[in-house]
């Protein structure tokens, strides 16, 4: 049975939350360790990240699909899987469970709760990196749920692992989480300023991914006619 609206909302903020605790308390963790070697921290943070991706999905997934991303919400809008009113509760609950993950890591670590970030992430290069660390990620999701829908979690896991490091942005690639990670001034911040242009290139990365993907994954039209005759 598909879960009422409340559980799935509950859902999605509870697993956005978790994620935000573990990006931003494993930012702080792994630079507190690294001795000053930015790469080590950035390991730390990008196995901790891919890691808990991957338990969330399998968590949540069956409840409420697990998005914890306005953008993966975006597009299941657009291929009409969800209607208005859902997608922008999905979303507002997690922008919410976002800064509520991001304000539990500061309270675990003894951090100020209330922060800013100051943490430079602007230009064309990073704005690029993250429409291609977007639409890679929905194209994960999509190839995965039209071919194998049961490797969803490890798929979308280790994609983002790999975009920590071949992006140069560092593979955010979801807008509820730039904005959580504006309020800590921690490894893993970024500077409110600089956060529309990197939400506005995920919002575009995520609408192209869907539409070049619902034309290449679309069924073939004897595969159309079958599932017409079937029913």
């Amino acid at each position: 049975m598909t879960p009422d609206l409340t559980r799935r909302l509950a859902a999605e903020a509870l697993g956005t939350a978790f994620l935000l605790a573990v990006v931003v308390g494993s930012g702080i963790m792994g630079e507190s360790l690294a001795g000053g070697n930015t790469a080590i921290a950035l390991l730390g943070n990008t196995i901790a990240t891919g890691a808990i991706l991957a338990v969330l999905i399998l968590i949540f997934g069956p409840l409420s699909g697990a998005h914890f991303n306005p953008a993966v919400t975006l597009s299941f809008l657009m291929q009409g899987k969800l209607e208005k009113r859902e997608a922008a509760l999905y979303v507002a609950v997690q922008i919410l469970g976002g800064l509520a993950g991001m304000l539990i890591a500061h309270a675990m670590f003894e951090e100020p709760l209330l922060q800013v970030s100051e943490k430079l992430r602007s230009g064309p290069a990073q704005w690029f990196a993250e429409f291609v660390a977007t639409f890679g990620l929905v194209a994960t999701i999509l190839g995965c749920l039209r071919f194998r829908a049961e490797a969803v979690p490890y798929a979308v896991g280790l994609y983002i692992t790999a975009g920590y490091w071949f992006t140069a942005s560092t593979s955010f690639a979801n807008p509820a989480v730039t904005i959580a990670r504006s309020f800590t001034d921690t490894f893993s911040g970024i500077r409110p300023v600089d956060a529309p242009a990197f939400i506005a290139a995920q919002l575009v990365g995520a609408v192209a991914a869907t539409l070049v993907f619902g034309w290449l994954l679309a069924p073939k039209e004897s595969e159309a006619v079958q599932k017409q005759a079937a029913e």
